[in-house]
């Protein structure tokens, strides 16, 4: 792994990666309660921290893990705000992809992927963007975009999210089981 670190003083970097840390156990909208306790697992084939504009930049077969959360992108980048309440994470692949097990159902997990995730902590919403999809319990939900409002619990898409695709759906008969 390459280390490239521009901040004023060399060694300054955890200050970034706690953000990451903070920032990656706070966006899992489903999370498993005990995933925010788990340590943080960044592998990358290069990472670019700055200190000085509090921004971190991992690239190449990027893959983060926290618990049972996973997430992989070729390219994923996190700036803490001047004020350092506001983090913002946004994941870049073809596509990039995400998963967590889901609260009281071992072995299920939520899924989904599009070619950019970005996740801003204030308004403590998830973009899925560029053939998102997301799946979970065998239902899924597909468009070009797709907004979750982790505070709220909604999910957008289409026009709903800023999207232009129309919003597929897709409900698993339960009664089929």
């Amino acid at each position: 792994m390459k280390f490239r670190n521009r901040g004023n003083q060399q060694g300054r970097h955890l200050p970034v990666l706690v953000s990451l840390g903070l920032l990656f156990a706070s966006s899992a909208a489903w999370a498993l309660k005990t995933d925010a306790e788990q340590p943080i697992t960044v592998e990358a084939d290069s990472a670019d921290i700055d200190d000085g504009n509090k921004r971190s930049t991992y690239r190449g077969n990027v893959i983060i893990t926290q618990g049972s959360i996973r997430l992989e992108a070729n390219v994923v980048t996190v700036q803490k705000s001047p004020s350092q309440k506001n983090n913002n994470m946004t994941a870049e692949g073809q596509p990039a992809r995400f998963q967590q097990e889901v609260e009281g159902k071992k072995g299920e997990f939520v899924q989904g992927r599009a070619k950019r995730i970005d996740y801003d902590s204030d308004s403590e919403n998830i973009f899925l963007v560029g053939d998102a999809f997301l799946t979970q319990e065998g239902s899924s939900f597909s468009s070009d975009r797709i907004t979750y409002d982790k505070a709220r619990s909604l999910v957008k898409g289409g026009a709903a999210a800023s999207g232009k695709q129309r919003v597929r759906l897709t409900i698993k008969n339960t009664k089929a089981e």
